[in-house]
């Protein structure tokens, strides 16, 4: 379980989180959704301890997070972030062994057994054939599943994704995503297509100015009257086999 209890960030002046709660459960997906600049990525840093709030406090299992030793931190908590990697020398596999790294002592190698951790992850996110190719060859989106198998490698309790389909085509947006889905960890996920939200996450926080406006289940939160005034775009929401798709057009424009 994350929790997060009145946490903030200021850039400069600029209040960017202010004072949000977060409860993120075992065994859910838990959506960061919001406009560009709503304060989603800034709440994942704060929730994984990249950025430290000066208000409140944020607990990992009960464990407060500002107080657990970094390889502690980094068993309990995988990361993925937007990050390019370009400057890398490393290969696809040796970039995914690098997600054993909290689970072995300082000068500890790798053995077997975490060669074949690396090598299912890989195979997990659709990567196997990448294992040999440098990691700065990559696309954007092979890059993606690369960083995907490597927060898998590290066999973490809690997963938490920036934009995780960032670059990635639509069978992989959903592969991905259904994979996070069928983890079974406490996974936090900051997306903007507000449909993959609907398919994939169980619960929602949707931010505004870095405020909640609404927190809940995902049926809940993707409600138009919610959704409308945060976006300033009309949204129309259909129901069909039992899942949710929403329809977006211009205010005063029927669809």
């Amino acid at each position: 379980m994350i929790t997060a209890t009145g946490v903030s960030w200021r850039y400069g002046s600029k209040l960017v989180i202010d004072g949000v709660d977060v409860d993120a459960t075992p065994g859910r997906v838990l959506g960061l959704i919001g406009p560009n600049g709503s304060g989603k990525t800034t709440l994942l840093r704060l929730l994984h301890g990249a950025l430290r709030s000066p208000t409140g406090n944020v607990r990992i299992d009960g464990a407060e997070l500002a107080t657990l030793p970094p390889r502690e931190a980094a068993r309990r908590l995988a990361v993925v972030v937007q990050e390019t990697g370009g400057e890398t020398s490393l290969t696809v596999g040796e970039m995914v062994l690098l997600g054993r790294g909290p689970h072995l002592s300082t000068f500890q190698r790798t053995g077997p057994a975490d060669h074949a951790i690396a090598a299912r992850a890989l195979e997990r996110v659709g990567a196997s054939h990448l294992g040999a190719r440098s990691f700065a060859e990559l696309s954007g989106g092979e890059r993606q599943r690369v960083l995907i198998a490597r927060a898998l490698t590290q066999e973490a309790t809690h997963l938490l994704l920036d934009e995780p389909t960032n670059h990635l085509d639509i069978r992989y947006q959903h592969e991905i995503l259904r994979l996070v889905q069928g983890l079974g960890t406490c996974s936090v996920v900051v997306l903007h297509d507000l449909n993959l939200a609907a398919r994939y996450c169980d619960d929602l926080i949707l931010l505004g100015d870095g405020e909640v406006v609404a927190a809940g289940p995902t049926s809940d939160v993707l409600d138009p009257a919610v959704l409308e005034p945060v976006y300033g775009i009309g949204i129309h929401r259909l129901e069909l086999d039992g899942a949710i798709h929403l329809l977006f057009h211009p205010k005063g424009v029927l669809v």
